[in-house]
């Protein structure tokens, strides 16, 4: 197993990661509230991380994310009976653990899998596979020249039973989650190159493509807390080789393909933008000096970034609890470049569903970069 090279990070979306390094009631949109005055946690900068553990008994894997119970969560993880190159010992498939590793579940047996997500009921589980396209090419998840085609969505029970597919072609199509409510899902699709977010109901009916892009790539995905919005990234392909590491933008989108909002303005790195029950502040990874990996909070009030880890290394692909008190991350131990699923104490962060007020406004600082040309499903049909 070999640890990815700095320069081929950027190009990855949220879920691409892992082969390559081998190794309470749900608030409306419709609410009018402040949703800045008093609705920012006490948040300091730590200096020092808080407390962290490593999940035991689960072999190395990565990205993490919790199931509504905030202590069963879902997970890619190295397995010899998945499908892999020659020069590796294993590929990843999806499994079920719990974060005292007292719980370990094989869902798929066979292909290679990419990112899941559990149902808000937790009575289903959402996941991507090649399983049905096993005769296709493996691709690489970290080359977005060489995604793996038929990389396709499916829902099963919690053990891997009543598999049930929800997409049915030949194109790349990963990074989903679930909308809180557990009415839609939202994707990602590759098609002639360029990848788009899409969106459909969770019994795979009513597809709808949300962006149409062409330079800039969106992904990783993520519901925010009303249902309706969704956070995501994006680069640009022309940035990709010339800019170390590969600026990436936060936007929000509205789930129709409306109302898109930029929500960072500089030229960095934030890499999967996980957004907090709060409605507020959202996770990320960047890229400091040294090529280190480290992990952050953002806030999308405009608040300075707050740094989580403090070690060298490699730290990302994270997600929180569904509560606001846990985050779960991939951390490369001092062993070896394999990564491992650890779980982070956010619980003095005040960051969880208690503090939602809505999704606040980004103020535009003075030196922005501004971003003008992404192409949006209401300029498409508009020609703007």
């Amino acid at each position: 197993m070999s640890c990815i090279s700095e320069n081929r990070i950027p190009a990855l979306l949220a879920c691409s990661m892992l082969i390559a390094l081998s190794g309470c009631e749900q608030p409306t949109s419709d609410t009018e509230v402040d949703v800045v005055s008093g609705a920012s946690p006490m948040l300091e900068m730590l200096g020092e991380e808080l407390p962290v553990r490593q999940v035991p008994n689960v072999p190395p894997s990565a990205e993490a994310y919790y199931a509504p119970d905030n202590y069963h969560f879902i997970v890619q993880t190295m397995d010899p009976d998945a499908q892999h190159p020659e020069d590796r010992d294993a590929g990843p498939l999806t499994y079920i653990y719990t974060d005292d590793g007292t719980v370990a579940r094989r869902i798929n047996d066979r292909g290679q899998d990419a990112c899941s997500w559990v149902f808000p009921d937790q009575k289903r589980i959402l996941w991507t596979s090649t399983r049905d396209n096993m005769d296709m090419p493996l691709g690489d998840w970290s080359d977005p020249n060489n995604y793996p085609q038929g990389a396709e969505l499916y829902t099963s029970d919690l053990y891997g039973k009543d598999i049930k597919r929800l997409t049915n072609n030949e194109y790349y199509e990963a990074e989903v989650s679930i909308s809180p409510d557990g009415q839609w899902i939202v994707f990602v699709r590759e098609i002639n190159g360029n990848i788009d977010l899409w969106r459909m109901r969770t019994d795979g009916s009513d597809e709808q493509q949300i962006t149409y892009t062409t330079d800039w790539q969106p992904g990783a995905p993520i519901y925010m807390a009303d249902s309706q919005t969704i956070m995501f990234q994006a680069w640009r392909r022309e940035s990709v080789g010339k800019d170390e590491p590969t600026p990436m933008t936060v936007f929000t989108i509205n789930h129709d393909g409306t109302n898109l909002k930029q929500r960072t303005f500089d030229n960095g790195m934030y890499w999967g933008p996980a957004p907090i029950a709060d409605g507020r502040h959202y996770l990320y990874t960047s890229i400091i000096e040294g090529g280190n990996h480290e992990l952050f909070v953002g806030d999308l009030a405009g608040d300075e970034p707050i740094r989580l880890t403090w070690r060298t290394g490699f730290d990302g692909m994270k997600s929180i609890s569904h509560d606001g008190q846990k985050m779960l991350f991939s951390r490369a131990t001092d062993e070896g470049p394999e990564l491992y699923v650890h779980v982070m104490d956010l619980s003095s962060l005040n960051m969880g569903p208690e503090n939602y007020k809505g999704i606040p406004e980004t103020p535009v600082p003075d030196d922005a970069v501004i971003v003008d040309n992404f192409t949006t499903f209401a300029c498409k049909w508009s020609q703007c």
